[in-house]
């Protein structure tokens, strides 16, 4: 099935000559566009402080570029994650349980096969997905799910090799489950990638019942983490140490609520995360190996009734701040760094697609903090699920209403 809707964004002003230049350095980026009012408007759920300027509520951008935006095919099924194949085309996971594979001009593949059992009920089913460095040659792929098990259901990865009639995946096997399994079908995390080393990187949800909440801050319980492993599931090496008894060796990470967005920074060789606060409080998250990242003991968000979380702080020693806030929520869920030149001022800029915001929030960040925010698309009425970009140069973005978009220079 083909279908395609073109919706174009007109900039208000050119860019000017000395931002196109390729010498600029990425790093910086010291053209990000026209700077305008915070985009964010609405009253705050919270009368939380930040802990330093610009955490929050930063001034907003607008792309001077002129760009477009072209839905490529409104077929699929609840789409959650996409990569893009070294032909072009984009595999695509839908939380049913299925894999697509997606040409750039709209043409849908049957289901892909060979896929354990995963369990779609509330926030779960077929999650996030990777490509190994190697697919050209080994064809393997690594997802995320959620497994139905004893005691109820679980963040688990899996890996299996794609067919070369590219119909079925072959050799499925689950290679990591995080423990303890909870009967709740909510926070699953499940995004993933491959860091420099060659090893996988795991985001998992506390699974948001305050029987789990609080095994985000326990290192004996998977749960509410970032876990480093090898591509068989085992702890990687050189993984950081963590104090406690029964401490996992895959642990990366702690203090984690819902991450659904993973982003590898190649200017800087860092991981970046995103996460869901509850009412308030979404984080944007720059990884450090062995840190705690403070849920639920800080957050800048409260209880859906309106209760503080716990104490109701903000900052604690041995606790990481947040790159940046938001509040209200937008509900940030994947993400990728722009390392493109077809639109200069997004160079090295974080673009994140927003569930309950509705939006793809572009974020330009110069040493390490946000110094502008914009938000893209923002009259399409979708919500969006994940987003990567293409070989193409060409950002790509799925939505839970089942379109694929393609965002490109005009």
């Amino acid at each position: 099935m083909r279908h395609f809707n073109y919706i174009t964004i007109l900039s208000s002003a050119l860019l000017m000559a000395c931002s196109c230049s390729n010498d600029k350095d990425p790093a910086t980026n010291p053209d990000p566009g026209t700077s305008t009012n915070p985009v964010e408007n609405n009253p705050a759920n919270s009368n939380y402080s930040p802990a330093f300027s610009g955490q929050t509520r930063i001034g907003g951008l607008q792309t001077n570029t002129s760009y477009e935006a072209k839905i490529i095919t409104s077929a699929l099924t609840s789409p959650w994650g996409v990569k893009s194949l070294p032909d072009g085309r984009l595999l695509i996971t839908q939380k049913a349980g299925t894999m697509r594979i997606v040409s750039v001009t709209g043409e849908v593949s049957s289901p892909i096969t060979g896929i354990p059992t995963v369990n779609p009920a509330g926030q779960g089913g077929l999650l996030g997905l990777c490509l190994d460095p190697d697919f050209s040659t080994n064809k393997m792929i690594y997802w995320v799910f959620s497994e139905a098990s004893t005691g109820g259901n679980q963040t688990s990865v899996a890996k299996g090799k794609l067919s070369a009639d590219e119909k079925t995946i072959e050799g499925a096997v689950v290679i990591y489950r995080a423990n303890p399994a909870n009967p709740s079908d909510l926070h699953y995390g499940g995004r993933i990638l491959f860091d420099q080393t060659g090893n996988l990187i795991v985001s998992t949800g506390e699974r948001s019942v305050l029987q789990t909440r609080p095994l985000a801050q326990s290192v004996s319980a998977g749960l509410g983490k970032v876990i480093r492993i090898t591509k068989n599931g085992q702890a990687a090496p050189g993984n950081p140490t963590f104090t406690g008894a029964g401490a996992l060796p895959e642990l990366y990470s702690i203090g984690h609520r819902n991450p659904q967005g993973l982003a590898f920074n190649s200017v800087t060789n860092e991981i970046w995360l995103a996460e869901h606060g509850p009412r308030g409080g979404d984080e944007i998250n720059r990884l450090k190996p062995g840190a705690n990242y403070g849920w639920p003991t800080i957050t800048y968000g409260i209880e859906y009734s309106g209760e503080k979380v716990g104490a109701g702080i903000q900052k604690q020693d041995g606790m990481e701040q947040p790159v940046y806030y938001w509040d209200p929520v937008v509900s940030p869920s994947g993400m990728t760094f722009y390392t493109g030149n077809r639109v200069p001022e997004w160079q090295n800029n974080l673009f994140i697609g927003a569930l309950s915001g509705m939006h793809i929030v572009r974020l330009a960040i110069e040493n390490n903090k946000v110094i502008g925010e914009e938000r893209l698309l923002a009259g399409e009425g979708q919500r969006f699920r994940d987003i990567t970009q293409g070989n193409d140069g060409a950002l790509y973005a799925i939505t839970d209403q089942g379109r694929l978009y393609k965002i490109d220079k005009k």
